[in-house]
């Protein structure tokens, strides 16, 4: 069973933000595609890999239902907090820039 993905208003303001920022630092049209890869990378994550296996991705925290997808790219990728809210619903709540201080 496939689970579905929703986003929260917090995480649709950070996917928002995340695309401004890779079109702002974009000049020309590689560092384009690198951005629309990535962009590609963060959809497919999101609504592929997290709705198909929610549970298999790192716990974040005390509730075993709230976790981490770490999601690769070629500038450095992304990490989406979400909670499971039920078997068949999948909440993102945040969505930022991974960062090397992430790797434990």
């Amino acid at each position: 069973m496939t689970a579905a993905v929703m986003l929260s208003a917090t995480a649709e303001h950070d996917l928002t933000d995340l695309l401004a920022s890779m079109l702002e630092r974009a000049h020309g049209a590689a560092q384009l595609d690198r951005a629309e890869a990535a962009l590609a990378s963060l959809d497919r994550a999101l609504l592929q890999q997290l709705g198909a296996s929610p549970y298999s991705f790192p716990k974040a925290g005390a509730r075993p239902t709230r976790r981490e997808l770490l999601i690769p790219a070629d500038n450095g990728g992304f990490v989406a907090l979400y909670e499971i809210a039920s078997p068949g619903q999948v909440v993102v709540l945040a969505v930022r820039p991974a960062v090397e201080e992430d790797y434990q």
